[in-house]
């Protein structure tokens, strides 16, 4: 069953990132925690990260989360695991330019909740901390659906530049649109190969 808001953010009490993070670092019934990486560690109708652990692992971008959870990955997340198994890494972090859960792009909310996007970015400050080698990899795969919310590219914005700060690298995987987006992770082949993505490039077009 897909997931539509039940209200806006503003509206509701969201976690900041570090006390989800702090609660999603215990022991859990529901899950193995020394697998899975999943904050805040309930269903709700947000979601800063969900992913496996691991020493390398290949951050996915999309635009916001649906339904998926720890050992219940809809396609999208299969196919970003597959994706990132095959390019080399041993895990992988969904993470969303918008935390926002919607199944349907065009039920998220209207206007920026700027609390939570901010929370957000700690969210990817943290994700991008991960990597063993300190070398951050990236995938940006959101798709054309940037263009469904006004405030979506200027989060973008906001990440590139997080990513500048750790020496991220940034890759696309299948053919871009005209305008240049990413292409989204869903009915990607198993062994489609990871290629430089120019984000400063793309962010000039933004």
């Amino acid at each position: 069953m897909g997931h539509i808001p039940s209200a806006l953010t503003a509206d509701i009490e969201v976690l900041s990132f570090e006390d989800a993070l702090q609660e999603a670092l215990k022991e859990s019934e529901e899950y193995d925690v020394n697998k899975w990486l999943y904050v805040p560690n309930y269903y709700s109708e947000y979601r800063y990260i969900l992913g496996t652990r691991g020493k390398k692992p290949l951050i996915c971008i999309g635009i916001n989360p649906s339904t998926a959870a720890p050992e219940d990955l809809d396609n999208t997340l299969k196919s970003v695991e597959r994706v990132a198994l095959h390019n080399g890494y041993d895990s992988f972090i969904m993470f969303n330019v918008y935390a926002q859960r919607a199944t349907d792009p065009d039920h998220m909310e209207d206007e920026l909740n700027k609390a939570l996007h901010e929370e957000n970015m700690k969210a990817f400050d943290y994700a991008l901390s991960l990597d063993a080698d300190r070398s951050p990899a990236v995938w940006a795969a959101w798709g054309t659906i940037i263009e469904k919310r006004d405030y979506l590219p200027s989060c973008v914005k906001d990440m590139i530049a997080l990513g500048e700060k750790h020496g991220a690298r940034w890759f696309s995987a299948g053919k871009r649109s005209k305008k240049g987006h990413p292409h989204h992770p869903l009915y990607l082949r198993k062994d489609s190969i990871l290629e430089i993505f120019d984000v400063e490039e793309y962010l000039s077009k933004l």
